[in-house]
C-alpha cells in the first residue's frame, strides 16, 4: 500500500497525541464502571500504543528518522501513559503514588533531555522501550474489568514497570554523563 507523501512517521506520532483525549473520554463513559467501555478504552489505548511501534519501524525502514520524531515519540508515549494513569487514579482504580512516581520520572527525564539537547538528542534505549511497553501493559491491565483473583497479575506487571522506570532514568543520566565527559 502506497502512503501519500505528506503522511510521515511524525504525522502518525502527532495523530497519536491528538487521539489520546478520545481514549480518556471513553474511559470515563458511564462513570468508568461499565465493563464494555473499559474494554473499549483499553482497545483505544492499545491501538494508540501500537502506533508507537509502527511509527518507529516506519521511520527506520524509510530512513525518515528526525530529531523532531526522536523527541516527539517519547513525548507521545508519556502523554498516552500519563493520561491513562491520571484518569484511572481519579476513578480510584489505580494508585496515585504510582502515577506520581512514574510521571515524575517521565517529566524529569523529558526536561533533562531538553536541557542536554545541545549535546545531541538522547534516543530511547532498549531498556526505555521495554519500560514503556511494561508501563502500557501494566496500566492497561488496570483499565480492564479483571476479577479480583487476577490482581496479582496487574500488580506483577506494574511492579516490573516501576523497577524499569527507576532504573532507566538512572541509565539516561549515566549515558549522558559518560558522553559529556568524553
Amino acid at each position: 500500500m502506497k502512503v501519500p507523501g505528506f503522511i510521515t512517521p511524525n504525522t502518525l506520532t502527532v495523530t497519536r497525541i491528538l487521539l489520546i483525549p478520545g481514549g480518556v473520554y471513553v474511559l470515563f463513559l458511564d462513570g468508568g464502571d461499565n465493563p464494555t467501555f473499559q474494554i473499549l478504552a483499553w482497545t483505544i489505548f492499545f491501538l494508540l500504543g501500537l502506533t508507537d511501534i509502527l511509527d518507529g519501524r516506519w521511520a527506520r525502514k524509510s530512513n525518515r528518522i528526525t530529531a523532531l520524531g526522536t523527541f516527539l515519540d517519547p513525548v507521545a508515549d508519556k502523554a498516552l501513559i500519563g493520561s491513562a494513569m491520571i484518569s484511572l487514579s481519579i476513578q480510584g482504580r489505580f494508585p496515585w503514588w504510582i502515577t506520581i512516581l512514574i510521571l515524575s520520572r517521565e517529566i524529569g527525564i523529558t526536561i533533562f533531555r531538553l536541557l542536554v539537547i545541545k549535546d545531541g538528542v538522547i534516543p530511547a534505549s532498549k531498556g526505555g522501550k521495554i519500560k514503556t511497553l511494561m508501563q502500557n501493559f501494566g496500566v492497561g491491565f488496570f483499565m480492564l474489568p479483571f476479577p479480583s483473583w487476577l490482581e496479582w497479575f496487574r500488580v506483577s506487571f506494574i511492579s516490573v514497570a516501576i523497577i524499569l522506570t527507576i532504573t532507566t532514568a538512572y541509565d539516561y543520566v549515566k549515558v549522558w554523563r559518560k558522553s559529556s565527559l568524553e
